[in-house]
């Protein structure tokens, strides 16, 4: 049997389990042991055991357990709510300014959790009823909610810029830098767009009625200054070099606790509730991983990088290589997950991204905002999914949101990231200006070699 046909097996039966429901570790696993079994007979058996402690020696890997439970204990202790109040407090008045909040608020809880689907969901609990009780058009607050939830994988500390530089060897702060001005560059066009669509149609997001004074705007910008203090510091001392990727999760995690004390909002409710989700997620986390890293070892085995490459270098032009790189990324990306894709896919296109002469800094960029498209993009979008539970809940139901408002809400969102995938592909300085001045050194444009 050819190497095509194995791996074309491969894949196709890891997508119908993923289908099935089946938890996406177990999906890819199983997959990854039956084959590795059949290929190699009783070698096969060592596969998974050498892999699984092969990838528990990464280092870095500590750093998510830590910037997870930040993330929860923050959102746990009522301070994302908080600074949602405020940014309604504040521009509240303005034509979709609640929507241009939201995406303020995701940008901020971003920093906080490093993912999105924490922001998804904190962003869906607190800002959809808000806004869905003002009148707000029902299928742009859940474009909103799903968008910015999505910045979660750019703006740091991003956790899956993480997990890439562990597989790409490059310094997780050069690529927390990097992701800096795109990510904040992809919320303004966000909020540009909201800005200009609501005051084309006011209908979509009437202003809010209520009035506050200045007492009660600063009054409600006390809650928001501690996060995003907590934020800074932690992300100043990684790049200051004070700090390492894990000290700064750490101190990360401690600081979360004394905000939640500051505000009078840490318990051992609290507390209790954050390490076991934290726990949960964390597992989930590298489960997942360990099973994509044995797939990727099978199908690196198998010799399916060596197919990959004459098959994308029967293009004439770089550039419409990394283009197809990215297609492959988001049409995996509508089925796999986030870190599932990148263990799979990430060691076959990184050799080649060398060879073309591109940064890797700059790819990695490039993977974390096709990601966001991914998450977003139907018919298996992790994103619309989140979307959906959220929309049966007890508080939201009543709105009647449909499968196939979720669907058409996003479609805006993913051609502005299609826009900022672009800018950052035809001005690489987007990302690498800032690394690159702050670590030393000098930017040069990229002239990829052929």
């Amino acid at each position: 049997m050819s190497i095509e046909l194995i791996a074309l097996m491969m894949f196709a039966s890891m997508a119908m389990l993923l289908l099935s429901g089946r938890y996406i570790f177990v999906a890819i696993g199983s997959i990854g042991i039956i084959s590795s079994i059949t290929l190699w007979g009783k070698g096969g058996f060592d596969m998974a055991f050498f892999s699984a402690f092969c990838f528990m020696k990464w280092y870095p890997l500590l750093a998510i357990p830590p910037f997870v439970f930040m993330g929860l204990i923050l959102a746990r202790s009522g301070l994302a709510d908080a600074m949602y109040e405020m940014i309604y407090r504040w521009i509240g008045r303005i034509h979709g300014g609640l929507a241009m909040g939201t995406i303020g608020v995701s940008a901020i809880i971003a920093c906080m959790v490093g993912g999105a689907t924490c922001g998804t969901v904190t962003a869906g609990v607190i800002a959809m009823p808000s806004m869905l009780k003002r009148k707000y058009n029902k299928v742009m607050v859940t474009g909103v909610v799903q968008a910015g939830g999505a910045l979660g994988f750019l703006i740091p500390p991003s956790i899956i810029f993480i997990l890439y530089g562990v597989i790409a060897r490059v310094s997780i702060g050069h690529l927390f830098l990097a992701g800096v001005i795109p990510g904040f560059m992809l919320a303004g066009m966000y909020v540009a767009y909201i800005y200009i669509r609501c005051r084309r149609n006011p209908s979509l997001a009437p202003p809010s009625t209520e009035r506050f004074t200045m007492g009660q705007k600063f009054a409600s910008t006390r809650a928001g200054i501690a996060p995003v203090v907590l934020i800074f510091c932690v992300l100043g001392l990684l790049f200051m070099g004070v700090t390492t990727v894990m000290e700064s999760a750490a101190v990360g995690a401690a600081g979360a606790m004394v905000c939640a004390a500051i505000y009078r909002k840490l318990n051992m409710q609290v507390i209790r509730d954050a390490m076991d989700e934290g726990l949960k997620i964390s597992c989930l986390f590298l489960w997942i991983l360990t099973a994509a890293f044995l797939f990727a070892a099978v199908y690196d085995g198998l010799g399916g990088a060596a197919v990959l490459k004459p098959l994308l270098f029967r293009f004439d032009n770089p550039w419409l290589i990394i283009a197809v790189m990215q297609l492959t990324f988001i049409g995996m990306g509508t089925f796999l997950d986030d870190t599932a894709m990148l263990l799979i896919v990430a060691p076959l296109y990184l050799p080649l991204v060398v060879a073309l002469g591109f940064d890797k800094v700059w790819y990695g960029v490039l993977y974390v905002i096709t990601c966001e498209m991914a998450y977003l993009t139907p018919p298996f979008g992790y994103t619309l999914f989140i979307m959906k539970g959220l929309v049966g809940m007890k508080g939201l139901k009543k709105w009647g949101i449909t499968l196939g408002d979720i669907y058409r809400s996003i479609i805006p969102f993913v051609l502005i990231q299609a826009a900022c995938l672009g800018l950052v592909m035809a001005f690489p300085a987007l990302a690498l200006w800032l690394p690159t001045t702050f670590f030393g050194g000098t930017y040069q444009p990229m002239a990829p070699h052929w």
